[in-house]
């Protein structure tokens, strides 16, 4: 009996918790005439998911232009197939209900908050995705999965680096604003001094961390505009040529000096010089068109700028640690609930922080928050030292 002409082995048949589908053919076909409640289960809060999902590319969408308008587009418009797919299987079972708590998360943000937090997020749904391991998806849909991740990861990318620069001088001056106010509190508080002074020591410590923060920055950012405007290319090369000695030719001396080797160095000085007609390299020469001196000012505008984020940044942070004392606690109640509100401060910017890298929020917010009270731990320990155990 021929394999065409022959019936079905029992094993031959597919199972309610399988589907058949190899190729592009066989991706409308449903796993069986009956799903179990499992199958209808799963299945409709995957495409409660897929819906979720398309709605989500469709907000972002609205919301830019050009290229990524267009990709956001076509990510929803895949997500649809993927949630026709589910439909089919499910026929008169397609109940969607609500999506996860993830996909419901990622919608509310963007409804509330820039597209870079929420595409932070669905580079990591996209990358969770259970299709691979679920026989009832196709092969072409855990691909789509597994391209679209890196889809959102070049979309947040673009963010990322718009935002890397504020973001680190943000979470750095909240960061540093919680860890050293507390310490310096604890500190001051174990040696037995009253709450009066341990509250005016707090005033002080914000004050004066968030004045060291904001001076730093701009000062670090105004050396960085010093540096620039110190190492940029001038057109001295094209002001002096004219009256240059081509025997002595200092010019190819400034391109050696630039990182030129010698003979490119000689041809850009006789291209200088109007021997050559030519402009073969400019990697090394001023460029009008690069606009130096506007650089330069948006430079100084971004000192300022750092500056005042750097101020306002540390003093949030530094007063969550004087907040209990400010409504009169004192004591051993007024330094745990000093620790405990920096303890959640510093786990919700740890997990802000590993949101936006695209990776699970809980690891970086109990580092930051275990290495923050770790630090705090220890001044207060000295301060137990000094006031011979003393605490307020």
């Amino acid at each position: 009996m021929s394999a065409e002409s022959r019936p079905p082995a029992a094993d031959d048949s597919p199972s309610q918790t399988q589907l058949q589908a190899p190729g592009p053919a066989a991706q409308g076909r449903p796993a069986s005439p009956s799903p179990t409640p499992a199958e209808i289960r799963r299945w409709n809060r995957y495409l409660a998911d897929e819906i979720a999902e398309r709605e989500l590319y469709l907000k972002l969408a609205e919301k830019k232009t050009g290229e990524e308008k267009a990709i956001l587009t076509e990510l929803a418009s895949a997500e649809t197939r993927h949630a026709e797919h589910w439909r089919r299987l499910l026929g008169p079972h397609a109940r969607p209900g609500r999506p996860s708590l993830r996909r419901w998360v990622m919608r509310v943000m963007a409804m509330m908050f820039g597209s870079i937090f929420v595409l932070a997020l669905a580079q990591r749904a996209e990358g969770d995705s259970p299709y691979a391991r679920d026989a009832a998806a196709t092969p072409q849909m855990a691909a789509d999965e597994k391209i679209h991740e890196e889809v959102v990861r070049g979309l947040a990318t673009r963010g990322r680096e718009a935002l890397s620069g504020n973001f680190r001088a943000a979470v750095f001056g909240m960061n540093d604003g919680l860890v050293s106010n507390l310490a310096l509190v604890l500190g001051i508080g174990a040696t037995g001094v009253g709450p009066d002074i341990l509250l005016y020591t707090g005033i002080a410590g914000l004050l004066a961390g968030a004045l060291s923060m904001a001076s730093g920055e701009f000062i670090s950012v105004r050396s960085q505009m010093e540096l620039l405007g110190a190492s940029k290319p001038t057109q001295a090369t094209l002001t002096a040529a004219p009256d240059l000695d081509f025997d002595a030719n200092e010019l190819e001396l400034v391109y050696r000096a630039r990182g030129m080797d010698r003979e490119a160095a000689r041809h850009r000085a006789m291209e200088r010089l109007g021997y050559v007609d030519c402009d073969c390299d400019r990697s090394f020469s001023y460029r009008p068109e690069e606009n130096p001196e506007q650089e330069v000012q948006e430079l100084k505008n971004s000192a300022w700028g750092a500056a005042i984020s750097s101020f306002l940044c540390f003093a949030a942070g530094a007063l969550v640690p004087i907040i209990p004392f400010l409504f009169g606690a004192s004591g051993m109640t007024g330094i745990l609930a000093s620790a405990g509100l920096v303890a959640a401060s510093l786990f919700l910017t740890g997990g802000i922080t590993g949101l936006l890298s695209g990776t699970a929020p809980l690891k970086p917010s109990l580092r930051q928050m275990l290495i923050g009270l770790a630090a705090a731990a220890v001044t207060y320990a000295i301060g137990l030292l000094i006031g011979g155990g003393a605490v307020v």
